[in-house]
């Protein structure tokens, strides 16, 4: 693509994604539908106005691994541990049975591969921190008992979403499933997630002191891209996907990161504060871009959307979605409408569940028809879980507080 193609491609991402985001919030959605529905409308399904190309994929690549950071920094460790037992159930069920039930459906109902069926399962435990805490935040619940039962099973999905995600990426780039692989993956995740954090947090408290001496402005932001940068090389390095690099450095500058042994390594509450602030801006540039790639990468007008396929799949896929993420909630020992609502809460896949699915569609895994229906199928629990969540609240908040 020629310099100039390229600044009117990147311009228009930009402003469509602003755009299209500012519309969605405004009318009770999460900014990332309006972002895929500008890549969709701009890119070659609608408007052609412009082509998924390298460079672009590049700066979406960029938005991935940043998403992920920014889930690091917004990981409590401490609130699995004060949500307890209840936290891990939710979480762990509401992570198998997605899991279980889509691998299961989509190989012997759809037909689908191993590998295929694997990433749709994957894709399906998913479960958005972001759309959820900004739900609960909306409506006064965040502090809540089912509050705090739900964000600490939703930190511990993205944990295991993480390693799943290592694992798929592992077997696509071989191109079978083995054990031992497996189990090397598995060592080097853990390895990486326990070395990572705490090199990290060295790091920082040397950058920390830095910045107290910088005679130029710029300090923070330069050296956290770079920190970000180098784990997602060393992710790499070591075999697991550069998206893990995001998010263990996210995981160890959290204010919230608990330091095993490192009680000489306090966390500098204003510093970790800080780097938030001055991150927030570089995060909020880059990840649209990877979301409108998404809309971008749909390619629509290739759907033949008059067979029963795409429908039946997205339908069945969206059930498995909503029912599999109650498995934990129904049996906790609290009143049926605080399972509900925690079981509610639960459903939105939003953007970790798209990293999965873009995954499936980079590695070949996912055809077109395969990567439409699951991203239709997480649009729909990412937009329609918060609306059933306001309603729900609306009409049984009594019930869910326990004053009837």
């Amino acid at each position: 693509m020629e310099p100039h193609a390229f600044f009117l491609s990147l311009l228009i991402i930009l402003l469509g994604a602003r755009l299209f985001g500012e519309v969605a919030v405004r009318v009770g959605a999460p900014a990332v539908i309006g972002e895929i529905i500008a890549g969709i409308v701009i890119g070659p399904s609608l408007l052609g106005w412009v082509e998924p190309d390298k460079v672009i994929r590049l700066l979406a690549e960029i938005g991935i691994i940043l998403l992920l950071f920014e889930v690091g920094l917004e990981t409590d460790a401490r609130r699995l541990r004060s949500a307890g037992k209840q936290a891990l159930l939710v979480a762990v069920l509401g992570f198998v049975m997605p899991l279980l039930l889509g691998f299961a459906t989509s190989r012997w109902l759809f037909g689908q591969s191993i590998m295929v069926s694997l990433f749709i399962g994957g894709t399906l435990t998913a479960t958005s921190i972001g759309v959820t805490m900004r739900v609960l935040s909306d409506l006064q619940r965040r502090t809540t008992k089912e509050g705090q039962i739900v964000l600490g099973a939703a930190v511990l999905d993205d944990v295991l979403g993480v390693i799943v995600l290592a694992l798929l990426y592992e077997f696509s780039v071989t191109g079978n499933i083995s054990l031992l692989n497996a189990g090397r993956v598995l060592m080097f995740v853990s390895m990486f997630l326990i070395i990572a954090p705490i090199s990290a947090k060295v790091i920082s408290v040397l950058i920390h002191r830095a910045s107290e001496t910088q005679t130029i402005p710029g300090l923070i932001p330069t050296t956290m891209v770079s920190l970000v940068l180098f784990f997602a090389w060393l992710a790499h390095l070591v075999g697991v996907p550069e998206l893990l690099g995001g998010f263990a450095a996210g995981l160890a500058l959290s204010r919230r990161f608990f330091l095993p042994f490192g009680v000489a390594l306090r966390t500098n509450e204003a510093f970790a504060v800080e780097i938030e602030a001055q991150m927030r801006p570089i995060i909020q540039l880059f990840t649209p871009i990877f979301f409108v790639m998404v809309g971008l990468s749909l390619s629509l007008r290739e759907i033949d959307w008059s067979s029963p396929f795409i429908w039946s799949f997205s339908l069945v896929f969206f059930i498995i979605a909503v029912i599999s993420k109650y498995a934990g909630a129904i049996l906790l020992k609290e009143s049926w409408s605080t399972r509900l609502a925690i079981g509610m809460a639960m459903v939105p896949r939003g953007e970790v569940g798209l990293i999965f699915a873009e995954l499936g569609r980079l590695t070949g895994v996912f055809n077109n028809e395969v990567h439409a229906g699951m991203v239709i199928v997480i649009m729909l629990t990412t937009l329609l879980a918060p609306i059933w969540m306001k309603l729900y609240y609306q009409h049984f908040e009594p019930f869910v507080s326990g004053r009837r």
